[in-house]
């Protein structure tokens, strides 16, 4: 079986070099005071289409072949790959077809129709989305582009850890959101490399919690889909590949609730002055909120995408 070094993480690096954002790191003396360590902020919201999608979607779509770009791509999401996909197949000079649940936000919705990507929706609670995008793909003779399960997706994702300690340097912890898996198995392939001795803690929502409970039991477990804010993290079972990664490198997971995101997303408005969406409030709020324990001097945080309407923002925050 392939696997995921750091040599793909760097090769992908030089892919989406120039094209993709090199994301700010952000610290905050407030925050560091609050929880006792240096952080270090990956803030992934300040990445084209608003979040670190952007960074896979665009490294395995520059892979493929004139034949494949000429008939187009297929990929199903509930938002930012979607997004991330749209454009980058945009940028390649090729269509897109995505496959996206009928509640999706619709920022994230009309931005991806934004890009000049079909939209093809489904029933996330009723419908396999994964089946529906292969049946999709065949039949129109696209190339699938999934938004975790890929060895190229997974490589452009690690670029974001890549990118934050070639920055600050070693880390004592990286706290990543998990959903499907990838951008915490790319992640933690360049972390665990560049930073030896480090700890990469992944965060799903308590409602999502299927890759904590897979992790536990030492193979994938598939839970009902996640009713969640985070909508980045509502997945019923990790990736296949992802979780062949996660399993030997991510050292724990740790849940926090939907009260708990909302409070991490306020905190970034109101201290960090930022916006970032539930899914990517994940991290911070799990550092906020005490669950890592003996924590390391210096930590790092992926905030993974700021991709909220107003509307819905002020909804989540209670001020609507």
């Amino acid at each position: 079986m392939a696997e995921l070094t750091l040599d793909d993480i760097r090769a992908a690096a030089e892919r989406i070099a120039g094209t993709a954002n090199r994301t700010p790191v952000l610290t905050s003396r407030t925050l560091n005071d609050r929880v006792g360590a240096e952080v270090f902020l990956k803030a992934e919201n300040f990445q084209r289409v608003g979040a670190f999608k952007f960074r896979g979607a665009f490294n395995a779509i520059s892979r493929l072949t004139k034949d494949q770009l000429a008939r187009g791509v297929a990929a199903y999401s509930s938002g930012n790959h979607a997004q991330a996909v749209a454009l980058a197949a945009r940028l390649a000079g090729t269509s897109a077809v995505i496959l996206m649940p009928t509640d999706a936000p619709p920022t994230k919705m009309a931005a991806t129709r934004g890009y000049g990507a079909e939209v093809v929706t489904y029933d996330r609670y009723a419908q396999d989305r994964a089946a529906l995008a292969e049946q999709l793909a065949v039949e129109r003779g696209l190339t699938l582009i999934p938004p975790y399960d890929h060895y190229d997706v997974m490589a452009g994702q690690g670029t974001v850890a890549l990118e934050l300690i070639e920055e600050v340097g070693p880390l004592g912890a990286l706290l990543v959101p998990i959903g499907g898996g990838g951008l915490i198995a790319g992640c933690a392939t360049a972390a665990t490399a560049l930073s030896p001795g480090i700890r990469v803690i992944g965060v799903e929502p308590t409602a999502g919690d299927d890759t904590a409970r897979s992790l536990a039991a030492g193979k994938r477990i598939e839970i009902a889909v996640p009713r969640t804010i985070a909508d980045g993290q509502a997945i019923a079972t990790p990736g296949e590949l992802t979780f062949a990664v996660n399993k030997e490198l991510v050292d724990s997971v740790e849940l926090v609730s939907d009260d708990e995101i909302r409070a991490a997303m306020a905190f970034a408005f109101e201290r960090l002055k930022i916006v970032v969406e539930p899914s990517g409030a994940s991290g911070l709020a799990a550092l906020l909120n005490g669950r890592i324990k003996a924590l390391p001097d210096r930590v790092g945080v992926v905030i993974s995408g700021g991709n909220v309407g107003l509307e819905r923002f002020l909804e989540l925050l209670g001020r609507g």
